[in-house]
């Protein structure tokens, strides 16, 4: 590991400020930076440990929704008694993700930015445009078994790894962001890129740019939530194909629906078009599979991951299924 420089600053602002200076990295629960630095990925001088500094908590915002601090662990916010009650799909998300030490150590703001990575990413014998941008990309005809399907280039198809981050997309999060000109708040929507030409750009920040809080709008779909994920193994595994649900029905009728899919995507996909099929539609199973495969009607597959589209779709509508069964009790 090559030597770099620690800061541990007192306050948000000088954490900023430290932040600013060029090569300088964020360090909160660093289960993935400590990872990427280890294997020569992340190269920083200067590592800005932010874990010290008054963002973990849990609060009701006005409205009925939650304010989440960025430094809130993992474990702590799947536990919380008010996600369970309140959006039950963020809490499962999270206990499907990762080990139950690693949760214990990550914190919500890390794994919104974790990297956007496929096994090419880490081996420096390979073409990975990510780690070394023009260099190829050896998991379009590699082994891409993993990768995404919608919002890929020729560039990458990497999928995002995260769990959380598609319950969150469904439930419209926020995110609070401190930068050096001020506070903003980004919809969690446009917080990731596509790869593009470009993926090695994974998100909208700036370098000094840290996320503060994640905010949860009020939303009473999500009494009826689910998170579903598909894996090769039980535990400790990134998803094939991952769904994060809430639905709402009335005499029959889907009045409101939520849909975001993770493993399928360089980054939380929002499964607008089938919402928009659902929406107004019959609550069952017939149009809840017609919804899915308008979704994947987009999917652009390799050999390794073709049978990604038929898995999502299957998925999808399971999920659906469940919580209309669920709604009807």
């Amino acid at each position: 590991m090559r030597p770099f420089a620690y800061v541990k600053p007192a306050d948000v602002e000088a954490a900023v400020r430290a932040a600013g200076e060029p090569g300088a990295k964020y360090l909160g629960g660093g289960t993935n930076l400590v990872d990427l630095m280890r294997e020569g990925i992340e190269r920083p001088d200067t590592v800005v440990d932010v874990t010290g500094l008054p963002l973990d908590g849990v609060e009701t915002s006005p409205g009925g929704g939650l304010r989440i601090g960025a430094l809130v662990r993992n474990s702590a916010l799947a536990a919380d008694r008010l996600v369970r009650a309140r959006y039950p799909v963020v809490s499962q998300a999270l206990l499907s993700g990762a080990s139950g030490q690693l949760r214990n150590m990550a914190t919500v703001g890390g794994n919104l930015l974790q990297r956007t990575r496929c096994p090419y990413f880490y081996d420096h014998a390979s073409a990975c445009n990510k780690r070394e941008p023009g260099s190829g990309c050896d998991a379009l005809e590699g082994f891409n078994r993993g990768c995404a399907i919608l919002g890929v280039s020729g560039s990458c198809i990497a999928a995002h790894p995260s769990d959380m981050c598609v319950a969150l997309a469904a439930l419209d999060a926020v995110v609070e962001v401190r930068g050096p000109d001020g506070t903003r708040r980004v919809p969690l929507a446009d917080l990731y890129r596509l790869p593009g030409d470009t993926p090695q750009v994974e998100t909208t920040l700036a370098a000094a740019d840290l996320i503060t809080a994640v905010e949860l709008p009020p939303a009473p779909i999500a009494a009826n939530s689910r998170y579903r994920k598909v894996r090769d193994r039980a535990s400790y595994a990134f998803a094939l194909v991952s769904v994060a649900a809430a639905l709402e029905v009335r005499d029959g009728t889907v009045t409101g629906v939520r849909l975001a899919l993770g493993g399928v995507a360089p980054k939380p996909w929002r499964a607008r078009e089938a919402e928009r099929v659902l929406l107004g539609g019959p609550a069952h199973e017939a149009a809840f599979r017609r919804a899915a495969e308008a979704e994947l009607a987009a999917a652009t597959v390799r050999e390794g991951n073709a049978f990604k589209t038929g898995l999502a779709v299957a998925t999808i509508t399971a999920t659906l299924r469940d919580l209309n069964e669920g709604a009807a009790r």
